[in-house]
């Protein structure tokens, strides 16, 4: 059984990563978490990981108290990617939300670390310079998201010379049907109200707006070395289907399964291994029908602005992501309204221009703009 260090504790990800830990008797051997001390204190407690990172340095002391020297403290960057290379580990998981996941990622790969990727922004806004880094130290890597775990699946033993494409699926989210002049008003509980899965703020809401499918966009041409035009996005409202491919001879192979991520988790920290699950089994009787859309890309203009993003490569998806990262966090505050997110996340693309991605400096620096550009605007008053 694999080592696991968990970035992300405390979030959903983490979360559901370790109830398959707790049911298989997987080994912790780092936490990290962002602020969350009394949860990460209780996960520490429980699982006795020789290393836990609080993101925030200013709860180290109050962490200290409630686990005493039961594991090593840090804080930080630096304290995350401590965790996530940690020597003891045999794969990291990686489920911190945000560009801020680009770094640990990174060093996991750096100290040949097996990863499981949920974190997309450090695929879509590093551009290769994960999937190059994950080459060059001949690691591997397991989406976790389940659409591109489903891929993946859905891949295995066949010539990828034969792919004609892949059939990326949505939930469509809370307000699928909906015009863009309904949205206006939509109000930060409503865009949170998912109808299939229970998720972070950030992701669902990126959900409601289907910047999160134009996320994953990106994510699969870096994740499987395709261009744009061998993705089709389908609006999937059960979530049965995660995702499938068509190969050249017109078989379509998919992944179905119920919408609970502990399966595809489970999956990147066990595979080849398919061992029982905490899920319930998937009864295709209980759901009757299985319906399949298209996108509505004019009422959801972030997805279309991250398809945009992705024809112009280099760091246009890093703009872009850093962009919605910074909407999103304004919309949950109740500062802006959702559709003005959409709204500076493509007036972020229109102000920067394109530039090739060669290290590190190159992402930050497009997603701090893109973040800046955001606030500004804000303080204008959008």
């Amino acid at each position: 059984m694999k080592t696991v260090s968990i970035l992300g504790s405390t979030g959903a990800i983490g979360v559901q990563a370790l109830d398959v830990a707790r049911m298989h008797g997987i080994r912790v051997a780092a936490l990290a978490a962002g602020s969350n001390v009394e949860k990460l204190a209780a996960q520490v407690n429980e699982f006795h990981p020789r290393l836990v990172c609080i993101f925030d340095e200013n709860k180290a002391d109050s962490l200290r108290k409630l686990i005493g020297d039961d594991a090593e403290i840090v804080t930080g960057m630096d304290g995350l990617c401590k965790a996530a290379s940690l020597d003891e580990a045999d794969i990291t998981l990686n489920g911190v939300v945000g560009t801020v996941g680009l770094m640990p990622t990174l060093a996991a790969v750096e100290a040949g670390k097996d990863l499981a990727l949920a974190n997309k922004e450090a695929l879509v806004a590093g551009g290769n310079l994960v999937t190059d880094a994950v080459r060059r130290k001949g690691i591997k890597l397991y989406p976790v998201d389940s659409e591109h775990s489903a891929i993946f699946q859905c891949l295995m033993g066949s010539r990828r010379c034969d792919l004609r494409k892949i059939i990326l699926t949505a939930s469509g989210g809370p307000f699928f049907g909906k015009k863009k002049s309904e949205l206006s008003g939509v109000t930060v509980e409503q865009a949170l109200a998912h109808p299939t899965w229970k998720m972070g703020k950030k992701i669902t809401v990126d959900s409601a707006t289907l910047m999160n499918k134009g996320l994953e966009f990106i994510e699969a041409m870096r994740l499987f070395d395709v261009p744009a035009d061998k993705i089709e996005i389908v609006i999937h409202r059960e979530s049965v289907i995660h995702s499938a491919v068509e190969f050249n001879d017109g078989a379509v192979i998919a992944q179905l399964g119920v919408p609970d991520m502990r399966i595809p988790i489970q999956y990147a920290l066990t595979c080849p291994e398919r061992l029982e699950s905490p899920t319930k089994p998937l009864s295709l009787t209980d759901y009757g029908k299985l319906s399949f859309y298209r996108p509505d890309f004019e009422a959801f203009d972030c997805i279309r602005t991250a398809l945009r993003a992705a024809e112009l490569g280099g760091t246009a998806p890093a703009t872009v992501s850093g962009a919605d990262e910074e909407a999103v966090a304004l919309f949950i505050a109740g500062k802006i309204r959702f559709t003005d997110i959409g709204e500076l996340v493509s007036g972020a693309l229109d102000a920067f221009p394109t530039r090739e991605i060669h290290t590190v400096r190159d992402v930050t620096d497009a997603v701090a703009a893109a973040s800046e550009y955001v606030r500004e605007r804000y303080e204008k008053g959008i």
